[in-house]
């Protein structure tokens, strides 16, 4: 390290004192790169990632996933709560500056390598799509707080979709973060409101409704050509889940198949598919897919988790996950494996699946 490295690691070593003695940075990771963050790693193993941060609650939950010293955190929308109505810039303004004073939050993101995607609250309409008026407003925000660099392709085209390809040749894991926001149509609206699996909306089978937008489209099919040996793909809402009628990609079934048809296509291997938005954790399967079936954990509610969640899950693995948690993505590369899971807020395990590459093939 520099004077200046090492002036700045001194101040957040000071700043995890107050978390626990347990929650210690690794100090390879206090190294920058060029836009003042930690650098990224050149070898993945455990990726932490985790949605649903309302700045206003308590945030024990930082120090456990600290402690467990992840090589990559995925923020996976709703990473703030300024979705009131009518909506102000000023809102959102403060709930960066409540979240970015969080002790521990601070110190994960002066110490851990990280990327982030929105999702409807931190876009700033509940459950909102290409329709909300103030989307570039929010957008520039969000560029400003997560520090993105000058030169990056978000600052100059629409939507903050983004990927990113992390360590060395046979140990590559690329990271694809969607924006299910910016482009998405509008949804159908249920008809029956609280109907079990008609929650909210029901099934659009229109053409001409999108969740992606052409452009975006075009974009991740370039990037699932790209040579990875793992891929995680990052959705704000839930994607090959069946069994509620909330938001997700079954409201526009045919872009839930264009998806599936895309990793056909392009015979992207090693695709696994994280979530959020939901206040609940879980595991899910996809079933008759051609080609190798599709996982996705859901991991949501690292302040607020629905405790009260139940619904049915046709193609879930388990239960649901209905307190304050985060998700673990760990890479076995010896064994050629992957695991996933949940852990607590005292860093708990809670769900554990794992998964061969082979099966991702």
């Amino acid at each position: 390290m520099d004077r200046r490295q090492l002036l700045k690691f001194s101040a957040y070593s000071s700043l995890l004192g107050g978390l626990g003695a347990c929650a210690q940075i690794n100090t390879a990771k206090v190294v920058e790169n060029s836009n003042g963050l930690p650098a990224w790693p050149s070898d993945v193993q455990k990726i932490i990632f985790g949605s649903c941060i309302d700045q206003k609650k308590a945030q024990p939950i930082w120090q456990t996933i600290l402690a467990a010293r992840p090589d990559l955190f995925i923020f996976g929308g709703d990473n703030v709560y300024a979705s009131s109505q009518p909506w102000q810039l000023q809102n959102l303004k403060n709930a960066y500056a409540t979240q970015a004073a969080q002790p521990g939050f601070a110190a994960l993101r002066a110490s851990v390598p990280h990327m982030a995607i929105w999702d409807d609250h931190d876009m700033g309409l509940n459950d909102g799509g290409e329709e909300f008026p103030h989307k570039q407003a929010a957008k520039n925000e969000f560029l400003d707080f997560w520090r993105l660099p000058v030169d990056d392709p978000r600052r100059t085209r629409e939507g903050l979709y983004h990927a990113h390809v992390l360590g060395p040749i046979g140990k590559r894991v690329q990271i694809i973060l969607l924006d299910t926001r910016w482009f998405r149509s509008k949804l159908r609206v249920t008809d029956q409101r609280d109907a079990p699996g008609k929650e909210r909306y029901v099934p659009d089978t229109d053409p001409q409704k999108t969740m992606l937008g052409e452009a975006q489209w075009q974009w991740l099919e370039a990037q699932l050509k790209i040579p990875a040996e793992v891929r995680l793909i990052v959705s704000g809402v839930q994607v090959i889940v069946e069994g509620h009628g909330w938001e997700g990609w079954s409201n526009f079934p045919r872009e839930q198949e264009k998806l599936k048809q895309l990793i056909l296509k392009t015979s992207a291997k090693g695709v696994v598919l994280l979530s959020g938005d939901r206040h609940i954790g879980a595991i899910y399967k996809s079933s008759g897919t051609q080609g190798y079936p599709l996982y996705e954990i859901t991991s949501s509610g690292m302040t607020h988790a629905w405790a009260a969640a139940k619904e049915d899950g046709p193609n879930r693995l388990g239960e649901l996950i209905t307190q304050n948690h985060f998700g673990l993505i760990e890479m076995d590369w010896a064994q050629q494996q992957i695991q996933l899971g949940f852990q607590n807020t005292q860093g708990e395990w809670l769900k554990k699946q794992t998964i061969a590459l082979s099966e991702l093939r």
